[in-house]
């Protein structure tokens, strides 16, 4: 018998570490739908993030669109009113930092931010309740 051949019935470490290995299985491609209750939840949140930004209502577009019907909507919802204004919010504060005049750019951001909020915060109380919500004022950008 050669060095690299082995006695019958007897394997390698190697050989036996694969088979003693359990065999493992990945996750399925697509999420778990949300329940109506998360669904509910995430749509109440993505217009209560108006507090901040577009940003909420962005990652959970992203993120919960195809997992909940009542979440895709209503976060396109807010995803939409937010996103105009948080951009002219910010540019609004750039445009502060201008002497003499910045002062009127940033009471301008401070209304903005105060209208996006109490704008979701209406909404998203409506949503909570499981009704939909639709801004007056909404560009509609995302389709």
């Amino acid at each position: 018998m050669t060095h690299n051949q082995k006695p019958q019935g007897e394997q390698s470490e190697q050989d036996a570490r694969t088979d003693a290995a359990p065999r493992l299985k990945g996750s399925s491609a697509a999420a778990a739908s949300l329940t109506p209750a998360e669904d509910r939840r995430w749509a109440t949140l993505s217009h209560f993030g108006a507090l901040i930004g577009c940003f909420p209502a962005l990652a959970i577009y992203l993120v919960y669109r195809d997992r909940g019907p009542f979440t895709a909507q209503e976060s396109k919802e807010a995803l939409n009113f937010t996103l105009p204004l948080t951009a002219v919010m910010l540019g609004c504060y750039i445009l502060a930092l201008i002497p003499a005049i910045g002062w009127i750019f940033g009471l301008l951001a401070v209304l903005i931010w105060i209208t996006m909020t109490i704008s979701g915060l209406v909404a998203g109380i409506q949503c909570n309740k499981g009704r939909p919500y639709r801004y007056p004022l909404n560009l509609r950008l995302i389709h």
